[in-house]
């Protein structure tokens, strides 16, 4: 994710930045080339949003007001538009002739293309940083069976539209876990957003070594991977990351003498019902007392005790969640 500034505002922004640590430092504490950090202030390149939270905590400095963030390739739309109304112009079609391109693919196909090696060169698959076990990557999971899929190419997450701190959060973990750049995409029709990473490799790891399933969750009807429910660490932070997505908080109501009261419950909602089973008996097993919705599709804590235990225990990396919780 970038920081979009005027070039004047950006200017002053890392000046102010510099003013309380050195190139030298800054470049440090970001993991960048000081080249880099003069650039930022020259106004040259876009400021990466990772890199300027750490400065602004390091220094204090608040990130500018008229500060937007964009994904990386924001730009990649307006030159892509540009370029294509340049070839209707000029052409009166974009791409050129469909079936014309066909042919010749075809004609490479068999002359050469069938016989390549698809393991080196230009056809070699990209490699990723292959983790650990761990919580992260056992939170990873659970977010991605709440709220993500996998196909033969590709594993995509999905947000809500006010959720941007929690995806920017997960943005981060993935870097963290794989080493992997990520597309960020909105939903046409509704407020939604999606991580995409496309990396074979990282989807065969993780359904061959890690436990997740390719394809249409609910119809497997999927479950927590093993190896995480054998350690009660690694079961937190996967059903943490569950919750976080496919979770909710809400209020209820209720009167007493005429007078009106409210407290809060959690929702855990999934189609999958070992998903539903697991997450019930990790809260029994830690002490809540949850209850199975007669339609068997909702886990739910009820209590205000239980609630408080929870976000003791297990927590949320959902600033949405925990602001409501809290407020």
């Amino acid at each position: 994710m970038r920081i979009i500034l005027p070039k004047i505002k950006q200017k002053e922004f890392v000046e102010a930045l510099l003013a309380k640590i050195s190139t030298k430092e800054a470049s440090k504490l970001c993991g960048l080339s000081e080249r880099t950090i003069r650039d930022w202030r020259r106004g040259k390149f876009t400021i990466d949003l990772a890199a300027a939270r750490i400065l602004c905590k390091k220094t204090s400095v608040l990130l500018p007001k008229e500060a937007e963030v964009k994904n990386d390739y924001w730009y990649t739309f307006l030159g892509a538009h540009k370029g294509a109304m340049a070839c209707l112009k000029k052409y009166g079609r974009v791409g050129g002739d469909a079936e014309k391109h066909k042919q010749k693919w075809r004609e490479w196909w068999e002359k050469e293309g069938k016989y390549k090696n698809f393991d080196k060169g230009i056809f070699a698959r990209k490699s990723f940083s292959k983790p650990i076990f761990s919580e992260e990557l056992a939170e990873f999971v659970g977010i991605v069976l709440g709220d993500g899929g996998i196909s033969k190419n590709q594993i995509k997450i999905t947000f809500n539209a006010k959720d941007i701190e929690y995806l920017n959060f997960t943005g981060e973990l993935i870097s963290k876990l794989f080493g992997v750049p990520f597309g960020v995409c909105k939903r046409k029709n509704c407020l939604a957003l999606d991580i995409v990473i496309s990396r074979v490799a990282l989807v065969e790891f993780l359904v061959n070594e890690v436990g997740l399933s390719m394809g249409n969750k609910v119809q497997q009807q999927v479950d927590i991977p093993r190896w995480i429910k054998e350690k009660d660490n690694y079961l937190i932070a996967c059903v943490r990351g569950l919750i976080d997505t496919d979770g909710s908080i809400f209020k209820h109501s209720y009167r007493v003498n005429n007078k009106i009261y409210h407290y809060k419950k959690l929702a855990f909602s999934n189609q999958s019902k070992p998903l539903i089973i697991a997450v019930h008996q990790f809260l029994k097993n830690f002490g809540f007392s949850p209850r199975i919705t007669s339609d068997k599709k909702d886990v739910r804590l009820e209590s205000i005790s239980d609630m408080n235990r929870y976000f003791k225990i297990v927590g949320s990396h959902n600033p949405r969640y925990l602001n409501n919780y809290r407020s």
